[in-house]
């Protein structure tokens, strides 16, 4: 008899609820409307901005859809993991996952402290990984499978000067990401990465700015991304629509990682485009 694993059916999975960690601005809050529109109920997260977060509820509850707010600060480790089960049970269920809270340094390699790694890498890449643990917990518990999807960066994929624990913690989580796609396909979720560029969030000191305004002659595209731009690439990856894609890193940088980022944010002028 040979021992199979169960194979999820094409365009069955049809989500009822999402948590996106870290909604309160940017793309989570980007990310929490869009799934919103697309008729979830949605759990929203904050560490520092509680109005901010109560306003991406608002935006969701315009939508005709549930919001549940909590806080959440991922130094607080393990415990911090428990937001999941009551964003979870409040809502009545978990379908999706996106684990998008984070922060990042800008320090020297040589200058780095112990704290300042240890923040880093518990905020963007071992609570997600707990935080995916629970939500994996009760789509397994539930049944019909799920989505989760990690937001990382293009440093997932290439490195930045100043940037060494943000660099790891990405990376490791876009392997960590790959690892949850092989492990949890056979209960019929799957797991992937997106990959942003440099797109105008608080993050980037770039809040309510029209991308289009913006010059950035490394960048093929010319521009920063709008948070709305990734949130869509969430959306699909969230959705019925991606039933056959898991385990894969979804760049989102308008093309920047053909560039290499760090050319890509530094150029200064359009003279690479001239052979």
């Amino acid at each position: 008899m040979t021992d199979s694993a169960p194979k999820a059916a094409p365009g069955r999975f049809r989500p009822l609820t999402a948590v996106v960690t870290g909604s309160d601005s940017g793309i989570g809050r980007a990310t929490a409307v869009r799934l919103a529109e697309a008729g979830l109920d949605v759990g929203i997260t904050w560490h520092t901005d509680e109005a901010g977060a109560r306003a991406t509820a608002e935006e969701v509850t315009r939508l005709g859809r549930r919001a549940a707010v909590a806080p959440l600060d991922l130094t607080k480790l393990p415990e911090a993991a428990d937001v999941i089960d009551r964003l979870a049970d409040e809502l009545g269920r978990i379908d999706v996952l996106v684990n998008n809270a984070g922060t990042g340094t800008a320090t020297p390699f040589l200058d780095l402290d112990l704290g300042t790694v240890r923040q880093v890498l518990d905020v963007d890449l071992v609570g997600p990984l707990l935080c995916a643990q629970r939500a994996a917990r009760r789509m397994i518990g539930q049944g019909g499978g799920g989505r989760i999807v990690n937001v990382t960066s293009v440093h997932e994929h290439q490195p930045r000067v100043g940037s060494g624990p943000y660099c790891a913690a990405k990376g490791g989580l876009g392997l960590l990401t790959q690892v949850m796609a092989l492990e949890l396909a056979e209960h019929g979720i799957t797991v992937n990465a997106v990959a942003p560029g440099e797109i105008a969030t608080p993050m980037t000191g770039q809040e309510d700015t029209d991308v289009r305004d913006e010059d950035r002659p490394g960048i093929p595209l010319g521009r920063p991304g709008d948070a709305r731009e990734v949130a869509e690439v969430i959306a699909f990856l969230a959705g019925p629509g991606s039933s056959y894609v898991t385990g894969a890193s979804w760049a989102v940088d308008g093309g920047m990682l053909r560039m290499g980022p760090m050319a890509g944010s530094h150029l200064d002028s359009n003279d690479w485009r001239r052979p």
